[in-house]
């Protein structure tokens, strides 16, 4: 009986050891994911956040600190961001390590919570065009109803985030209405319940939110995803797309292919691997890119014109549908065409003689009688001869010149027959003569 007793006693410490043991584990195991959001936001970045969510999520993270220092960006990208922030059921904490301007605002108020360095700043979250203008009403509207619905989803008071956004809402307390958007400090932050706290540093944060045992899985951006956040910059594109422009024109102007044509193609492939990359474009767009330049290619060698021109519309159908929004493209597109046009206006009209491939094109030479081109023999040996007329010239006939007839014009008038007439002009096939008392040669 003893005996069983302690049996029982060493199973169920055995028992509590195997429960307890998993426990620990997991415990110790705990990760918390440690994200950059710096420079600005982009589609690149979108692309970055959405692989580091899913690692996240994978790992059963504890919680996910966006450490966010940003000027700001592109709506269109902080709007996907904040949809992959919202679908992620882990825990989010925005540490505004410095500025959390514009496009970081409104991500870092889709956060669960948001602390602050004692010298960071939250706001001035204004839309703005591509040339740096403010944005038209409806874009305005939409995004000041974007930025409510942020900090409302945070159980925040919506009226600052509209006045970060809006230079019409006035909160003279803080230096916001009367054209001047809304930024906050750091205390200010906390004061209106913007930031849970401000922090010193990391470490700092790790302590004030109970993570500070967690495991901090650092993530940073691939070499690829940098380049793709590069790439992918509306900025960049343009500039990208103009290199490849420049350089395939100045290739039509190179015997065999050199480094204008490596370039021009380099630059293609940059754009399309970033966007790639990005997430933006698929097989689809580079299978159309590789079918359009082929039928480019295929011009040179079969007359026409319509493989040529279809080659262009498929390779600039790839660059639309590769793009992350229609109307940048376009305009990146139409800026590329530009420059690709001044560019082959200036090669034709400095380096025209020494064209290579646009030979084939396009006609340069011209037919001149300098060059020994004439329509037909020019008789200018005539020049000043004289002849007779066998039929009348009214104004047209045919004269007598040694045994030879040539048909000729009179300068104007009527000339009869049996007349001497003198050559005085030859052009080609045409020969003008006047009456003249001058006597034929013999």
């Amino acid at each position: 009986m003893r005996r069983r007793r302690i049996l029982s006693y060493l199973l169920v410490i055995w028992m509590t050891f195997l429960l307890a043991f998993p426990l620990t584990s997991a415990f110790a195991s705990s990760k918390v994911y440690h994200i950059p959001i710096h420079n600005e936001v982009e589609r690149g970045l979108h692309a970055f956040l959405e692989r580091a969510f899913k690692e996240a999520e994978e790992n059963h993270a504890e919680a996910i600190i966006l450490d966010i220092h940003t000027p700001g960006g592109f709506v269109n990208a902080a709007g996907d961001i904040a949809k992959l922030m919202d679908e992620t059921l882990i825990r989010k904490i925005a540490y505004i390590n410095k500025d959390a301007h514009s496009a970081g605002a409104f991500l870092a108020l889709h956060a669960d919570e948001i602390y602050m360095v004692p010298n960071g700043t939250i706001g001035a979250a204004a839309v703005i065009d591509s040339a740096g203008n403010a944005a038209d009403l409806k874009a305005h509207s939409a995004w000041l109803a974007q930025m409510e619905a942020a900090a409302e989803s945070s159980g925040r008071k919506p009226i600052y985030a509209q006045a970060m956004a809006d230079t019409s809402i006035d909160l003279p307390d803080f230096r916001a209405g009367k054209g001047n958007l809304l930024t906050l400090s750091a205390s200010e932050a906390e004061t209106v319940g913007y930031s849970e706290g401000t922090v010193a540093n990391f470490q700092e944060l790790l302590e004030r939110t109970n993570l500070k045992d967690n495991e901090i899985v650092p993530i940073e951006p691939t070499f690829s995803e940098k380049i793709a956040r590069f790439i992918t910059n509306p900025i960049i594109v343009p500039i990208l797309l103009s290199i490849a422009s420049l350089g395939l024109v100045m290739e039509l102007y190179s015997p065999g292919f050199g480094v204008p044509g490596i370039m021009g193609l380099s630059a293609l492939g940059l754009f399309f691997f970033g966007h790639m990359v990005a997430g933006l474009a698929g097989y689809e767009s580079l299978l159309l890119l590789i079918l359009g330049l082929a039928l480019v290619i295929a011009e040179f060698f079969v007359p026409g014109g319509i493989i040529g021109i279809l080659g262009a519309v498929l390779i600039l159908l790839s660059l639309i549908l590769a793009g992350a929004n229609m109307m940048q493209m376009v305009i990146a597109i139409f800026i590329a065409l530009v420059v690709a046009i001044i560019g082959m206006v200036i090669l034709m009209k400095f380096f025209g003689k020494k064209l290579h491939v646009l030979n084939k094109l396009v006609l340069m030479d011209a037919t001149t009688t300098e060059e020994g081109y004439v329509s037909n023999v020019n008789r200018t040996e005539l020049l000043g001869k004289v002849g007779i007329t066998i039929t009348p010239l009214r104004p047209a006939g045919t004269i007598l010149f040694g045994n030879e007839r040539v048909d000729v014009v009179s300068e104007g008038g009527y000339i009869d027959a049996e007349k001497h007439v003198e050559i005085i002009k030859v052009e080609g096939s045409r020969i003008v003569v006047r009456r003249t008392e001058k006597e034929m040669e013999e």
